[in-house]
């Protein structure tokens, strides 16, 4: 009986130290590994639609009525910057991790923007983005205003920026950086709330 006893405390370690090595192992890889993992959890979820604006709005604003940088009527204080600098961005390929013109995921373009536009830094990852704003509901947004979506596991995976009319702009897995409508399917039914950065 002891030995029996002492065999299976023999197996038990071994199995203990297997696992130990594997885990090793594992926390030993790049961390870009463990990232991504993690990020799972929280990734873009691919989403079919037809954009509104994909493309940057090459035309003039027309001179008979006022027209901002992405074609669309002005509005009493509406924020030139804003609309200059996403129609800047239009059409740049959506990009997991990506942070610049050649590919940029869904947090990062909405943190450049804040950046140039307000000068705020923002957190890098959606998720984390909610502790820079105070959240709010949809009846209450308005230009600027950051837009927080879940995914089917239901975490926040998705961020873009309000604009005006029910329309916001976002690095969409499916087509870059575009502009979209918050009523569309997908959007209305994962919206999770408005987010005002705090000051």
């Amino acid at each position: 009986m002891i030995k029996f006893r002492h065999i299976i405390f023999m197996v038990a370690v071994g199995m203990t130290l297997t696992g130990c090595d594997s885990l090793r192992s594992f926390m030993s890889r790049d961390l870009e590994d463990e990232d991504f993992i993690i990020g799972q959890l929280y990734v873009d979820e691919r989403v079919d639609e037809t954009p509104v604006i994909a493309q940057p709005v090459q035309a003039a604003p027309r001179t008979e009525g006022c027209r901002n940088a992405l074609g669309l009527e002005c509005g009493e204080g509406e924020n030139k910057d804003l609309y200059e600098t996403v129609n800047s961005w239009l059409g740049v390929p959506y990009l997991y991790g990506g942070t610049d013109r050649n590919g940029i995921d869904c947090s990062a373009f909405v943190g450049v923007v804040y950046k140039t536009v307000y000068g705020v830094t923002l957190h890098r990852t959606a998720n984390d983005i909610l502790r820079d704003v105070s959240l709010i509901s949809r009846s209450q947004l308005t230009e600027g205003d950051i837009l927080f979506f879940t995914n089917s596991k239901g975490k926040v995976s998705h961020v873009g920026i309000y604009l005006k009319d029910g329309l916001f702009v976002h690095a969409s897995t499916s087509n870059g950086v575009s502009v979209s409508r918050l009523d569309n399917s997908y959007w209305n039914k994962h919206f999770y709330k408005g987010g005002r950065v705090k000051k």
